[in-house]
């Protein structure tokens, strides 16, 4: 016995594809809402002509051994271990700004206390969320810059 192909047969096939296509498209959307990094520059033409710069002073950094770990702790403070080369960075004046990647919090700027060798935390806490955070550090009569992601 053969059965027959209906209009019903077609409607539910037509919202069956189109039941998957909106999923999809909401599922992508989801991701790239909660994934996207923001604003990489203001002035995208200015940034291209000062990229190479840019790399230039990064490999320089690297050269040197600069690095930083950074992470918030239970209260939303940021805490930041700082080496260069295998040696901790004392008495540096470590300052950051950090952003909302998706702009959503207004920047705040943050100021950092001297916990130990190589170790600062943050004066203030930040709010709940995921934080872009562009460090400077001043120590020794040199400036080293870094960015980090944290999330709370």
């Amino acid at each position: 016995m053969t059965r027959r192909f209906t209009g019903w047969h077609m409607a539910g096939i037509m919202v069956a594809f189109f039941a998957v296509v909106i999923a999809v498209n909401l599922y992508m959307a989801t991701q790239a809402s909660r994934t996207f990094g923001g604003l990489v520059a203001d002035n995208g033409y200015v940034a291209s002509r000062q990229f190479n710069d840019w790399l230039a002073a990064a490999r320089a950094q690297d050269a040197a051994g600069w690095r930083i770990a950074s992470q918030l702790d239970g209260s939303g403070r940021v805490e930041a271990r700082i080496e260069r080369g295998s040696d901790a960075v004392s008495g540096a004046k470590v300052s950051a700004v950090a952003s909302h990647p998706l702009g959503r919090l207004p920047a705040q700027r943050l100021t950092f206390v001297d916990e130990g060798p190589g170790r600062y935390r943050s004066a203030a806490a930040l709010p709940a969320g995921r934080w872009q955070i562009r460090f400077e550090v001043r120590a020794h009569g040199e400036t080293a810059r870094f960015e980090e992601e944290v999330r709370r």
